[in-house]
């Protein structure tokens, strides 16, 4: 499922083996923003996937467990896009360790 926003992500395979490698990097149509439009527009974005999350779409199971981890991790950003504290031109790299997290990101990415 393709889910437009203000980061792209992709996802490899770590060095050990173990998980998945989420890299989050944002647009830089998101970067050009000034604070209050970024924070809007993230908050606009968390409010999407949430919708996504809690429809009754055709939405599967898989998917929406995707989705719902990119919303806990979008939550815990929110706070830093708000407050412009956090450098939107740098890569962030998440490693998930779970394999059904992996796989849920991995299909959901992969649409």
């Amino acid at each position: 499922m393709l889910i437009e926003g203000p980061m792209n992500i992709t996802i490899s395979d770590p060095a050990d083996g173990q998980g998945k490698v989420l890299v989050i990097l944002f647009t830089p149509e998101f970067q050009a923003l000034m604070l209050e439009q970024q924070a809007e527009q993230f908050q606009a974005y968390m409010d999407m996937l949430a919708q996504h999350i809690n429809s009754q779409d055709k939405v599967d199971d898989r998917n929406r467990a995707g989705m719902a981890i990119i919303y806990q991790f979008t939550e815990q950003l929110l706070p830093h896009i708000v407050s412009g504290d956090l450098a939107l031109e740098e890569r962030i790299v998440l490693q998930l360790r779970q394999e059904s997290q992996a796989v849920a990101l991995t299909d959901l990415l992969a649409n």
